[in-house]
């Protein structure tokens, strides 16, 4: 059986210590009230409801998994109930607007939340982490009528969002779908289509399931310029926000899955189902995006949950399981062999996953707290400049948060050997519940590609001068601090091999249709190494001001930077290097070859 303790003296760090957040999150506009006391307080309920009720339930739910009988969903044993807790605590409408019931509270909260529900339930933290996604599309792009009747029940958890995009001929290619939306007289629209791999389609946790579905109008253009996006519920709302007639909207069946098998992904037939435009017609895809952008760092903050609880459940094994005597004389010499931790091997697996991990975490907090200063900020030009980072932020943090949690979870199963493969130790199922991850929202060659072939070339490279901008603030304020030289100048040479290949990236890809498609995935991990790096710089420099405190906490950090730093860093050169042999190795082979 596995155990979660919520890492909250490493988040409080990173969110009051290392970024400040209550001076820069209470200057935004309607963030006065949220304190530092606030915050924590938020995190110590949410640690207690994680620990308490959902974590129990993690391994039954992945052993007993969702069941289909007659186009219903039943969840696993305790799941309707711990959902019933969820809600009446007010976590799905967290960061919704107080005018439909929300808390208001800024996305960087909620993303320590939502890394600590993942940690303690994957698949439980999946139903609640769409419906905010749902919220979210629809405050930003839903008529005053239908944030009136949908929002307050969506807010409440009263009812389940969920997102339908693919089909099973079009998944990464939305232009495809052929979903059709038919006008009716009353304003409303016929919706008729089949959507496949969807998440929370249909389960018995809520009294109704709000569907966001992509579909084509019968004038819409090709491709991906005629797609509209649709309101389509399971039961059709009445304006007083009560449940009316059930709607031609049902799951055909349930996937049967490697992992998440709590959460359930359905087949959803709409057949003349009614459903009613969201946004501009033919602009439903920049609509969806808004929710997709969402959900793309709650993948992320899903990675790094994995990545958390696998390292907890290692460390615990690797201090009880004795096997064999440590290399330079027995630590235990009471005892008829050593504790794994000894062992160099060991030790490289556990660092490894911490030094990622906190790098990781401080990332996405960092980048969540961008997102909050670009939607309250005052200023327009300060908006703009945090939205960019933002922006230029969400691959990285979805991409690498997830490819680094499948890697984590396996380096941490090999940890326990052979236990690592039995069912009961629990690692095993983190290895399946993870692997989706690196799918979903895009899988994550997508999100490299959205980097680099996307990303870069906004407004002439301008997010990523942004990027080069504020870390040339952060040396400037750190320049001459010889204490700090052994976390800063690897971080200076990292960064600089990724100006570098930047600069020859955009020199050869003008001759190289190819290249920017063979080299795109070292380049996000080169990328999101050099963050990593500047993370804990910011990171050692706290740790460095409060080492002589007295608090271990500190010399921790710094152990676990100095590991990140001289083991996993270096492994930007080899990126680097696989870079510049550009697209040939692969693209210059004869597809009969294969």
């Amino acid at each position: 059986m596995t155990t979660y303790t919520a890492p909250l003296r490493d988040m409080r760090f990173a969110l009051h210590e290392v970024f400040a957040a209550e001076k820069t999150l209470t200057a935004l506009p309607g963030f006065a009230e949220v304190t530092a006391d606030v915050m924590d307080a938020v995190l110590e309920e949410c640690a207690k409801l994680c620990q308490d009720v959902l974590h129990p339930l993690n391994q039954v739910g992945d052993a007993e998994g969702c069941t289909f009988k007659d186009g219903n969903v039943t969840t696993p044993k305790g799941y309707k109930e711990a959902y019933k807790q969820y809600s009446e605590g007010g976590w799905c409408g967290l960061t919704a607007s107080p005018d439909f019931g929300g808390q208001g509270l800024p996305e960087a909260l909620d993303y320590l939340v939502a890394e600590m529900v993942g940690s303690a339930n994957l698949s439980f933290g999946l139903y609640p982490g769409l419906t905010q996604g749902t919220i979210l599309a629809l405050s930003a792009h839903g008529t005053p009528e239908q944030k009136k009747v949908y929002l307050p029940k969506l807010v409440s958890g009263e009812w389940q969002g969920a997102m339908c995009l693919t089909e099973s001929h079009a998944g990464s290619d939305l232009g495809l779908l052929r979903t059709k939306a038919v006008p009716n007289a009353d304003g409303s629209y016929s919706i008729t289509g089949t959507k496949i791999f969807i998440s929370a389609g249909e389960h018995d946790m809520t009294d109704n399931i709000v569907h966001l579905v992509l579909a084509k109008l019968p004038d819409a253009p090709e491709g991906s310029r005629g797609i509209s996006m649709f309101l389509v519920p399971k039961f059709i709302a009445n304006p007083d926000g009560s449940l009316g007639k059930r709607n031609a909207v049902s799951c055909g069946s349930i996937e049967h899955k490697m992992g998440m098998k709590a959460s359930v992904t359905c087949v959803m037939n709409f057949d003349g189902a009614t459903g009613w435009l969201v946004g501009q017609p033919h602009k439903g895809l920049a609509g969806m995006f808004t929710m997709m952008n969402k959900e793309r760092m709650f993948v992320g903050s899903q990675g790094i949950s994995q990545s958390e609880l696998a390292y907890q459940n290692a460390v615990v094994y690797a201090k009880d399981r004795i096997q064999g005597r440590a290399a330079d004389g027995p630590k235990r010499p009471d005892k008829a062999a050593d504790p794994i931790i000894v062992h160099p091997d060991i030790r490289n697996r556990l660092l490894f996953a911490r030094a990622v991990v906190e790098a990781q975490r401080a990332l996405a907090l960092y980048a969540h707290m961008q997102v909050d200063i670009s939607h309250h900020h005052a200023d327009a030009g300060v908006r703009e400049k945090a939205d960019d980072m933002a922006a230029l932020l969400t691959p990285i943090v979805k991409a690498s948060g997830t490819d680094m949690g499948s890697e984590i979870t396996n380096l941490c199963l090999q940890v326990y050997g052979g236990h690592g493969y039995i069912k009961e130790w629990g690692l095993e199922q983190m290895v399946r519940d993870v692997r989706i991850t690196q799918i979903y929202e895009g899988t994550n060659t997508i999100q490299a590609l959205d980097l680099i072939g996307r990303k870069l070339g906004i407004a002439g490279g301008r997010l990523f001068k942004g990027f080069i901008a504020e870390t040339d603030a952060m040396l400037a304020r750190v320049q001459g601090r010889n204490d700090l030289a052994e976390f800063v100048n690897p971080f200076k040479d990292a960064r600089q091999k990724l100006i570098a290949a930047t600069q020859w990236i955009t020199e050869q890809s003008a001759a190289d249709a190819n290249l920017r498609g063979a080299v795109a995935n070292d380049y996000l991990r080169m990328f999101a190494l050099t963050t990593m790096a500047w993370m804990w710089v910011l990171m050692a420099e706290q740790a460095i001001a409060k080492k002589d405190s007295g608090d271990p906490f500190y010399e921790g950090k710094l152990y676990t930077a100095r590991f990140f730093v001289t083991k996993v860093l270096p492994q930007i050169a080899a990126h680097d290097s696989l870079i510049r042999t550009g697209s040939a190795p692969a693209m210059a082979v004869p597809e009969s070859f294969f």
